[in-house]
């Protein structure tokens, strides 16, 4: 069965930093590309970075680009989100998606806030 853990999030002031990870089992986690969501309350749910299965290609939405990076350890089937700068917009629950997928991890809440 695949599941997707996130873990990491929690409360930062502006300006801060944050990793998070998504821990992935269930299938072959070299075959597939990942991404990340965010939403936040009352919005659109929203992609956030996506990442290829070997790593090479990675892709950032522009509110993100230049403060976030995705990366994966395939050896350890996890994904990570690094997030630099962070700024009160970035609050929001973020989701690990294997990409294209109906799968979902059950998200990490993100606060930004002084």
């Amino acid at each position: 069965q695949v599941q997707l853990v996130e873990s990491g999030g929690g409360l930062v002031q502006p300006g801060g930093s944050l990793r998070l990870s998504c821990a992935a089992s269930g299938f072959t986690f070299t075959d597939y590309a990942m991404s990340w969501y965010r939403q936040a309350p009352g919005k659109e749910r929203e992609l956030v970075a996506r990442i290829s299965s070997t790593g090479i290609n990675r892709n950032y939405a522009a509110s993100v680009r230049g403060r976030f990076t995705i990366f994966r350890d395939n050896a350890k089937n996890t994904v990570y989100l690094q997030m630099n700068s962070l700024k009160p917009e970035d609050t929001a629950v973020y989701y690990c998606n294997q990409d294209l997928s109906d799968y979902w991890g059950k998200g990490t809440l993100v606060t930004v806030s002084s």
